[in-house]
């Protein structure tokens, strides 16, 4: 009986997502930390070259008989155009007083020297602009003057470079997450990996094997395990009660109504009015009763239990079979039933010797009980290519027309077999029985029209 079981989110999917979105998380963080290493570096390259140029420029600037002489040299602008095609401005001026170069070129009011110049952004002519302001003191006229020069550039040529660069981050990051992705299967898929191997070695196990589970786990199913091997330990020991109890209570129950039967016959022998007699009739017919009823509920836990829990051994059936006529020969001949046995050869089969024991059992008194007196069983044990084969014929009452393929469900009896004692249990336990080792039990009428026909079918394995 399978159990319903709750699933929850799968534990495989939680770590693919939360392991996708470490890796989608990382690879925007990459694509972030080198976009601005890129701008950084960038903006270092043309802060550099900015600054060697207007060096330039203010080493050029000469005084000359009194006069302030400034000869850009071509070197100054060169080397910023090598980089890129961007646009260049400048601006120079002598105490603040404009000279030459763009007079609306904005500069930065940052204090700076030729050795320390200043840089700064800002928007000229409707381009953003990176420039750089620096100084330098000159004497003229024995008076104190200070130069300054602003250079200009456009910064087309570095927004190509970033984007450029984003670009290749871009496709980079892509790929980490795409060889995350494959790592993050991967990883998940060796993860859950002992998880299925455990459930799968528990599964293969047949309903006998209670061994504890001891292949090697990683440390984090070492509970799981322990905790599975602590319950196997408490059902092992449970279904051990089960069984003893059972047995116990079929003892228990059997031999005091063995006894108040006893008890009864001796009694119906010395009883000599009629009335009484009939009365101790009925107490032994009600202690058959109930002591056939006791001991097929009891025979049908037993089964029910062991069905699950199957000790297989091999066994010769027809050994099998020929001790249990030979214990309940006598029953049939209280009735005058000729009970009919061929032994045939001996038959190997495997299974559980105690239930297909019970099973036969079962089924002979069966045969016995609903045969009338005077006639007889027919026992038969023969087998094919694939199982052995016990075939019972009866003389008795046989089964109804109708619905007899619901006389093996439990307390179900034929509507023509009111008249005798029975619980409706002994084909429930064969067909129990004859089930839970792959064979099946047939119930059929016999062909002359009288009394019934069972057979009892059982892989050889």
């Amino acid at each position: 009986m399978n159990g319903h079981v709750t699933a929850t989110r799968s534990i495989r999917r939680r770590l693919i997502v939360r392991l996708l979105a470490s890796a989608a998380i990382l690879a925007v963080i990459l694509f972030l930390v080198v976009q601005s290493f890129g701008r950084q570096l960038a903006q270092e390259s043309q802060d550099n070259i900015l600054a060697a140029s207007v060096t330039s420029v203010l080493d050029a600037i000469t005084v000359q008989d009194g006069a302030l002489i400034v000869d850009i040299p071509y070197s100054a602008f060169s080397m910023l155009g090598n980089i890129s095609d961007d646009r260049v401005f400048y601006r120079i001026e002598q105490n603040q007083v404009y000279l030459t170069g763009y007079e609306d070129l904005p500069f930065t009011t940052a204090r700076s020297t030729k050795s320390q110049p200043a840089f700064a952004t800002d928007h000229y002519l409707g381009e953003d602009i990176r420039l750089v302001t620096a100084s330098r003191k000159l004497s003229l006229n024995n008076q104190p003057s200070v130069v300054r020069a602003t250079i200009a550039q456009t910064r087309n040529g570095q927004k190509q470079t970033l984007r450029q660069i984003s670009q290749t981050v871009l496709f980079l990051g892509i790929g980490f997450f795409a060889i995350a992705m494959v790592l993050t299967f991967y990883a998940a898929q060796s993860t859950i990996g002992p998880l299925r191997r455990l459930a799968a070695s528990v599964s293969r196990r047949g309903p006998q094997d209670l061994r504890p589970v001891e292949s090697p786990v990683p440390s984090e199913m070492v509970p799981l395990v322990r905790s599975l091997n602590q319950f196997i330990g408490r059902l092992k020991k449970s279904l051990s009660q089960s069984e003893e109890f059972i047995a116990e209570a079929a003892h228990r129950v059997r031999t005091p109504l063995a006894t108040v039967r006893m008890q009864a016959e001796v009694t119906l022998r010395r009883v000599e009015r009629d009335e009484n007699r009939e009365a101790l009739r009925e107490m032994i017919r009600a202690i058959d009763e109930s002591s056939r009823a006791a001991g097929q509920l009891l025979d049908h836990a037993m089964v029910t239990f062991r069905t699950d829990h199957l000790l297989v051994e091999t066994f010769d059936f027809r050994v099998l079979v020929d001790e249990l006529v030979t214990r309940l020969r006598p029953i049939a001949e209280l009735k005058e039933i000729d009970l009919r046995w061929q032994k045939g050869a001996p038959l190997l089969i495997k299974g559980d010797a105690i239930l297909i024991q019970n099973a036969v059992r079962n089924l002979i008194d069966n045969a016995i009980k609903y045969s009338p007196t005077e006639s007889s069983i027919k026992l038969t044990l023969s087998q094919d290519r694939s199982g052995a084969i016990l075939q019972l014929m009866d003389q008795g009452i046989g089964f109804p027309d109708e619905g007899f393929e619901l006389l093996t469900d439990r307390f179900v009896r034929g509507a023509n077999a009111h008249d005798t004692i029975g619980s409706g249990l002994g084909l429930t336990i064969a067909d129990d029985v004859a089930n839970a080792h792959g064979g099946c039990l047939e119930l059929k009428n016999n062909a002359e029209g009288v009394g019934a026909c069972v057979i009892f079918y059982l892989p050889l394995r």
